[in-house]
């Protein structure tokens, strides 16, 4: 179990999302939230956008943490999105991204803010986990991956997918 398991349901997993543009995706996202979470659209990607704007949440290696923090939150919601091709993100390593953790905190988590992404960015340091999500269209499968990652259980990775 891992901080973000209790935080990513199902229905917050979206693969093969097609957008072309960090723009687009962030437009998704919010969309996603409004639907589920009732976090207006607009609220949602002028936050992600803004953070954006101080500097890329892109990780490398083909990954992007975007966040933001909502006043109105209570806590924190994530999603995981997959895009159906790499788009470009001001990556350190100036490789596109297609896989995407979008998290979202109120206004004044800043302790769990910043624990989350710490384990965020140790996760998707896992070459085998990027590889995994990379290659199962199982939105059931994808879900498993992140919430059952673990740093010390490598070996269940591969058999989750």
């Amino acid at each position: 179990m891992n901080l973000v398991s209790r935080l990513l349901p199902l229905n917050h997993v979206l693969l093969g999302l097609d957008v072309s543009s960090k723009k687009r995706l962030f437009e998704q996202i919010g969309l996603l939230f409004e639907n589920s979470r009732q976090i207006p659209r607009a609220r949602v990607f002028d936050s992600l956008f803004d953070r954006e704007k101080l500097g890329s949440t892109a990780l490398g290696y083909g990954v992007a943490i975007p966040h933001g923090r909502i006043r109105t939150l209570k806590e924190p919601v994530c999603a995981f999105v997959r895009t159906a091709a790499p788009i470009p993100f001001e990556a350190p390593d100036g490789e596109p991204v297609n896989l995407v953790f979008a998290m979202l905190v109120p206004e004044h988590a800043t302790e769990v803010h910043l624990e989350m992404l710490s384990e965020l960015a140790q996760m998707f340091s896992d070459a085998g986990l990027r590889e995994a999500l990379a290659a199962t269209d199982d939105i059931q499968a994808a879900h498993r991956l992140i919430t059952e990652w673990s740093p010390y259980a490598p070996a269940q990775r591969s058999a989750a997918v």
